[in-house]
């Protein structure tokens, strides 16, 4: 790859957002990108070196049997926006993977759900294991679930 992965999704952002209807181009490069992610339809509000936060609305295919959103959906989105929050910040020669994922639901889920995860990333010179959290909320500010990514660093071989 020419450039790394940070400087590869920042200018896909900003390359977009100075475009009408940058924000729906940009998310239909990540559909392609991550098409797992795709499935929740997420959003992309902000996105800045270690910072993202991210959207889905609600929608009758990730909703559960009790009406709210599936925790399944909800985890999706917090691992995507910690994803990119960490793509976007991870120096060059480094690489990431996701080790674990720990999940604390606070109540149930419904509306429009935004998940923000702040990334600073810590020296490596070996693998290093560090957690990012994406703290889910629903329209009224009320936290819903946070997402605990558990990432594993390493220097590019």
């Amino acid at each position: 790859m020419a450039r790394d992965a940070a400087e590869q999704l920042l200018g896909v952002w900003r390359t977009c957002e100075r475009l009408p209807l940058g924000r729906q181009l940009f998310r239909l490069v990540i559909r392609r990108m991550v098409p797992y992610s795709a499935s929740v339809m997420p959003h992309v509000d902000t996105l800045e070196p270690g910072h993202a936060r991210v959207s889905m609305r609600d929608r009758p295919a990730l909703r559960n049997h009790l009406g709210s959103v599936h925790a399944v959906a909800l985890t999706n989105l917090g691992e995507f926006t910690s994803g990119i929050a960490m793509i976007s910040c991870l120096p060059a020669g480094l690489r990431s993977i996701v080790t674990r994922i720990e999940v604390e639901f606070s109540k149930k889920a419904r509306g429009r759900i935004t998940a923000e995860a702040h990334v600073t990333v810590p020296p490596v010179s070996r693998p290093t294991d560090h957690v990012v959290t994406a703290t889910l909320t629903d329209a009224s500010g009320d936290t819903v679930a946070r997402i605990h990514v558990h990432w594993r660093l390493d220097v590019r071989s």
